[in-house]
């Protein structure tokens, strides 16, 4: 009895003293594009496109625009158009000068982007019957 209690404590011992097979976990692998780029002028077509959809509604226009807004860019004067184009298509006065106002603070301190765009977009606001965060008094605020 003695004998094998010894033996099954050799055993024990020896199999914690026995070196394992170190098995490691592969290494992450990161899976970035090498894809074709996109160009600016095909960045602007897909959203001019997007904004000229007949069908687009409210939620689509607000989440249009947040997705844009929040990019690292100031959305050129075209896209700009279609945008305030959509927001007369559905009657939407106050997105079309939420849109404006994202647009003045998207600019920053490059106080010259702004004026530019407004200049740009001019024959549109007039056209749509749009007015500007300022000619309506509400920058001040």
């Amino acid at each position: 009895m003695f004998r094998s209690a010894v033996r099954l404590t050799c055993s024990g011992v020896r199999s914690l003293t026995r070196t394992r097979p170190q098995f490691t976990a592969p290494l992450a692998a990161r899976g970035y594009s090498h894809g074709k780029q996109e160009t600016d002028e095909e960045f602007d077509a897909r959203w001019v496109t997007y904004f000229n959809k007949p069908d687009i509604d409210a939620w689509e226009l607000r989440k249009g625009m947040n997705t844009l807004i929040g990019y690292d860019l100031v959305p050129e004067p075209k896209i700009l158009e279609a945008a305030l184009r959509a927001c007369r298509r559905l009657n939407d006065l106050a997105s079309a000068i939420r849109i404006l106002e994202a647009v003045k603070d998207k600019s920053g301190p490059h106080k010259e982007i702004y004026p530019y765009l407004i200049q740009e977009l001019r024959p549109t606001l007039d056209e749509l019957g749009i007015a500007t965060p300022e000619e309506l008094g509400i920058d001040k605020v």
